[in-house]
């Protein structure tokens, strides 16, 4: 019970990260789209917003599979 437990953690940890990347890169295109001159800085800061959400549910589905 306690590993199904951990498993459903890890896949909601997963569906959390993906939820989240999707709106930063709707944001970001929405962004790029007002202002195209303000492209450069925008993608720099949602590749940045991305991999800090990918690292947090990288770190949740290893303490969620460890658990």
């Amino acid at each position: 019970m306690g590993k199904g437990l951990a498993a459903l953690g890890a896949g909601l940890a997963v569906v959390g990260g993906g939820l989240g990347i999707g709106l930063v890169g709707k944001a970001a295109v929405e962004s790029i789209a007002r202002q195209p001159e303000a492209a450069g800085k925008v993608q720099i800061n949602m590749i940045l917003a991305a991999a800090l959400i990918e690292g947090a549910t990288l770190f949740a589905v290893a303490v969620g599979f460890l658990a």
